[in-house]
């Protein structure tokens, strides 16, 4: 036989009342009122049909029957809190899964790995390389860096960075050329993106692109590698060549860029049960953010 419970918090305002033997205690203690207690007990003891209580002088005896019954309530809750405690602990020995832009991964994050494994963020990460997007919810992600206009629904997001457009090339082609201005990228040997066009980027300055020769790339590694290659001249994401820059691997034969409408934002679920780990892990991201030396001067400025 199935007996239908009391009310939660009916129980938990009996188990307090017990074991203060007062109303006002009870009610302090669960940050209530002294007539919402007196509420509550009264309910209860309609529902129960039986008193629990007995004043004497300025104290609120349990009766026999309701000082059994506060103290198996009583270890229920102390069991309940047991296993939320553990459930809490969890979310502190289990890995914080974070999904991430393959780009963004393979280019922007590598050089950064030792800093992040170094910091208190970086303890019990578990990375993954995807292009799918995380959902938050099946697939076990905490967090996830992802590529965009930052307006997604059901989740919190904060903008890393946005990117700008700008043409690379290798040293050797880069020499090889006198290329100074936009219009003088008219007649070099473009390398193209599928999603990416060039004439996104000369539209910034009055210019009609070139029809479309040469190779087309759909993936924004390959592309960049081609041109490391000497193939010809790529459009970037700002954001995926910082390295090579660095490394002298890719030079910029023009010293102009185009801001883009995209760009990298890091995103969670708001009610996750690791939230105090997953704001490390963003905070320590826009602080390498911040870190950043500018790369490009964005068209116009």
């Amino acid at each position: 036989m199935t007996v239908r419970l009391p009310p939660f918090f009916a129980l938990r305002a009996l188990e307090a009342a017990a074991r203060h033997q007062s109303y006002s205690r009870a009610a302090q203690e669960l940050a209530v009122t002294h007539g919402a207690v007196s509420q509550q007990i009264r309910r209860l003891e309609e529902e129960l049909g039986a008193r629990l209580f007995e004043r004497r002088g300025n104290a609120m005896i349990p009766t026999a029957e309701a000082a059994r019954l506060a103290a198996e309530v009583g270890r229920g809750l102390g069991v309940m809190q047991n296993a939320v405690a553990e459930f809490a602990a969890a979310a502190e020995r289990d890995p914080v899964v974070v999904s991430l832009d393959p780009q963004f991964a393979s280019r922007w994050l590598p050089p950064r790995l030792p800093r992040l494994l170094a910091a208190p963020a970086g303890s019990k990460l578990e990375i993954r390389v995807e292009e799918r997007r995380a959902n938050f919810v099946t697939d076990g992600v905490d967090i996830a860096v992802r590529y965009g206009a930052g307006r997604w629904d059901g989740v919190e997001a904060t903008h890393l960075f946005t990117e700008t457009l700008v043409p690379v090339c290798s040293p050797g082609v880069a020499a090889s050329h006198a290329w100074r201005a936009p219009q003088d990228l008219l007649d070099a040997p473009l390398l193209h993106h599928s999603h990416r066009p060039w004439d996104l980027w000369f539209r910034q300055f009055g210019l009609e692109a070139p029809p479309q020769q040469g190779m087309l790339f759909e993936d924004s590694v390959m592309l960049l590698e081609a041109a490391a290659q000497g193939l010809g001249v790529a459009l970037a994401r700002s954001g995926l060549i910082e390295q090579d820059l660095r490394a002298g691997r890719l030079v910029r034969p023009v010293e102009v860029a185009v801001p883009s409408e995209l760009g990298f934002y890091v995103v969670w679920r708001p009610g996750s049960r690791k939230l105090h780990r997953i704001h490390a892990l963003r905070d320590w991201l826009l602080a390498e953010v911040r870190a950043m030396q500018p790369t490009e001067e964005p068209a116009g400025a």
